[in-house]
């Protein structure tokens, strides 16, 4: 397992498969002007394989598929059984906002996929509307409940908590784990790409503090959880008597640098080192050169060594070249 300069183990790759999404959440993607790439720059599924191999050579033992909207690559399945393939991956998982997978779950954990983050903004329907703006919350639910009957467990919403659009909504989605042995992880706004959603995350911040004195006040006292993994971003909660568990992932009001054990794979084949940084690596362009999968990792060995060791949010130092959707989270 490589280890960076400030000794994290870096084990985990997201991949984003793809910048399309078929919402425009309020703080991740314009309604207009979005530069998307095209189909001959996104990586094939050949090549996000050899990546993926690359990585596993080198210590990398989980793969989280992202997008944009992951579900909407025809060719997901294929990705999926190829980095299921691949032996030293012992963990393949993905983020979507489940609006496909009523006819998708079953195939993909067939393929190989192990579970999914569900994307969830709000269970009242205007204020879905609001801040995820297409997608309604019958259809977010009807993926949840796929994803559920194929055994792509344990589920994990993600909320993502914007002031003033879906922060009423809080407390009725922490309720949800009273009753369902679900993960629900309610995530800070993260100022990326310099345009109109980065001003909404800084305007419409809401910390993950206030979030969990929402839920006291409407729930009663959350026990705290021991942490599921070291390098895990989110704190855990439970309710009591609850078979869930709340989750609250604060990068802006409580950094996790620290223990961080990730790199990031961009749709467009770019080695992206953090998400709250601008820095990449091209391996887009090594892969169409002809490198082999020891050229690849040794790439990557180099992006592992100049990973950052924290941002700079507090001083209002923000990333400006990609926004959420062009990076996966």
């Amino acid at each position: 397992m490589p280890l960076d300069r400030f000794g994290r183990q870096i084990n985990y790759l997201r991949v984003s498969v793809i910048d399309h999404c078929n919402l425009r959440c309020v703080y991740c993607m314009p309604l207009h002007g979005v530069r998307l790439t095209r189909p001959q720059e996104l990586l094939s599924p050949q090549e996000i394989e050899q990546v993926v191999r690359a990585a596993a050579s080198l210590g990398f033992t989980k793969v989280r598929l992202t997008g944009g909207e992951p579900t909407l690559r025809p060719d997901l399945e294929e990705i999926v059984q190829r980095i299921a393939s691949i032996r030293r991956i012992r963990d393949l998982s993905m983020t979507t906002n489940g609006i496909l997978l009523p006819r998708l779950a079953a195939k993909l954990r067939d393929a190989g996929l192990k579970r999914v983050n569900i994307h969830l903004d709000a269970l009242h329907p205007g204020r879905l509307q609001r801040v995820m703006r297409f997608g309604t919350v019958e259809e977010i639910w009807a993926g949840i409940e796929a994803a559920d009957r194929a055994g792509l467990r344990p589920i994990k919403l993600n909320v993502v908590v914007t002031r003033g659009y879906n922060d009423d909504d809080i407390v009725d989605l922490a309720r949800l784990t009273l009753t369902r042995d679900w993960h629900v992880r309610f995530i800070e706004l993260m100022p990326l790409g310099g345009g109109e959603e980065a001003r909404i995350a800084v305007s419409h911040f809401l910390s993950s503090g206030e979030t969990l004195q929402r839920i006291e006040n409407g729930l009663g006292a959350l026990e705290p959880v021991p942490s599921l993994h070291p390098s895990d971003e989110a704190v855990y909660y439970r309710l009591r008597g609850a078979r869930g568990l709340i989750g609250v992932i604060s990068p802006v009001s409580r950094p996790y640098c620290g223990t961080c054990n990730r790199m990031r794979l961009t749709a467009d084949g770019k080695l992206h080192l953090c998400l709250l940084h601008d820095d990449e690596l091209d391996l887009r362009k090594l892969l169409r050169h002809g490198a082999t999968v020891l050229e690849l990792a040794e790439v990557i060995k180099l992006g592992v060594r100049r990973k950052p060791t924290g941002h700079a949010l507090k001083e209002g130092v923000a990333p400006e070249e990609r926004s959420m959707y062009q990076i996966g989270g």
